[in-house]
């Protein structure tokens, strides 16, 4: 993702592509300096679009023909109010037939969300799963029935996937589509991609598996972008706990594209076991495991993984509204174990923004108070570093959504690969 210009600011694209070596190269380029500007930074003329991108009149022109014959923008009249003479034309995202395809696995439920190119919501459905007692096939099953439900609900309404991205918590081997390892989900060399697709029908579209931490900051960045945010951390909160790092505006991978899993720092004095198999992992001290344990005995409801996750965490709400003394104590703990954590990243990364997701996102404003002040006092630098520690809106749905729009990433790589296929001819 990359970050908006403002209303009157030049439109820089993005870090640049490779150079195209030929004319067909060039134009692809074009369409999607284009269709990411009408993405970013929204509907504008003709003049403006070759005002902010560069690009001469004339090409501009002829670039907005060829994508409104793809399907992919339209162009409108508009009048501003208080305006004479005749309206002004803007040039628009369309592209409403098609979709981009994110599915989240998490340790308790599977999400699939399908999003148009404008952000549109043209398919949602979000089911408890206890996933990590399920084994990885019973998982995929499961995983397959709601992403073909899907299929067929975009095919009803004449909506055409461009791609699936696939989110997992864990460390992903993205070129061959595995989970090398998710110790939340107790999985080891899973092939999720092979395993997925050959549950899927054959039409099914491409298909990509990524970490969910990182999916989950796209989807935050994306929100943020008029803030002029190039650097921030997204914490995911759920039985694991992982990062998705943007700095300078690019998602940080890694050498090998293990960045993020901050959950197995070493930070828990009692040294409790983790479920990757050492001890004392931030996870414990702060993941879901953690605070429904200090918040109830294991006989109590809030534990049943057959209850969907926010009705859980709302009884713990409610608990803690009512001032009851256990679920008070268990979230000042996390609280403050939470700002212990924070601080670090704040002291090795110095965010401009870290975005708190997941179960967070849910019981936040009961513990942010105190997870700042605790920043405050573990950073280094004077005012945090000028970090803003901040709840998610999108909570438990940012790793599924960062997925649709990685896979709506293809329209905007090159647009005329999604044109509009012909209509068969009739006898």
């Amino acid at each position: 993702m990359t970050d908006l210009p403002t209303e009157t600011a030049a439109y820089v694209p993005p870090a640049a592509p490779a150079v195209p070596r030929d004319r067909g190269s060039i134009r692809r380029t074009n369409l999607g300096v284009v269709l990411r500007l009408l993405r970013d930074a929204g509907p504008r003329a003709r003049a403006r679009i070759a005002a902010d991108t560069g690009l001469p009149k004339p090409t501009v022109t002829g670039l907005v023909a060829e994508l409104v014959a793809l399907g992919l923008v339209r162009e409108g009249p508009v009048r501003r109010e208080g305006a004479v003479g005749r309206p002004g034309t803007l040039v628009d995202l369309d592209g409403a037939d098609l979709c981009g395809i994110g599915v989240e696995i998490s340790t308790s439920y599977v999400h699939v969300l399908a999003l148009g190119l404008a952000g549109d919501r043209a398919f949602e459905h979000r089911g408890a799963v206890e996933v990590a007692g399920a084994g990885w096939e019973s998982a995929l099953d499961v995983t397959a029935r709601a992403v073909r439900d899907c299929l067929a609900a975009l095919d009803r309404d004449g909506r055409r996937p461009v791609g699936i991205t696939l989110a997992v918590p864990g460390v992903i081997d993205a070129a061959a589509g595995v989970v090398a390892y998710a110790p939340a989900l107790g999985w080891r060399g899973v092939p999720v991609r092979d395993g997925l697709l050959a549950r899927l029908p054959g039409t099914a579209p491409r298909l990509v598996v990524e970490n969910d931490a990182k999916l989950a900051a796209l989807a935050e960045h994306a929100l943020v972008q008029g803030e002029d945010v190039t650097d921030m951390v997204c914490i995911t909160g759920e039985r694991g706990i992982g990062a998705g790092i943007i700095s300078d505006g690019r998602l940080v991978r890694g050498a090998t594209g293990f960045a993020g899993e901050v959950g197995h720092m070493p930070l828990d004095p009692l040294r409790r076991p983790c479920v990757c198999g050492r001890r004392g992992c931030w996870e414990v001290m702060v993941g879901l495991d953690a605070i429904l344990r200090l918040a109830a005995a294991a006989d109590d409801p809030v534990h049943d993984p057959t209850t969907a996750l926010e009705e859980r965490l709302g009884e713990l709400r409610r608990r803690a509204r009512d001032g009851d003394p256990r679920t008070r104590e268990a979230l000042s703990r996390v609280a403050e174990d939470l700002g212990l954590g924070l601080g670090l990243l704040v002291d090795v990364l110095n965010p401009r923004v870290i975005v708190l997701g997941g179960y967070f996102a849910h019981l936040g404003d009961l513990i942010l108070d105190r997870v700042r002040r605790t920043v405050r006092e573990r950073v280094m630098a004077p005012d945090s570093g000028g970090c803003d520690v901040r709840l998610s809106t999108l909570g438990f749905g940012a790793a599924a959504r960062g997925g649709a729009h990685l896979a709506l990433d293809a329209v905007y790589q090159d647009p005329g690969s999604v044109a509009r296929p012909a209509p068969a001819r009739r006898s």
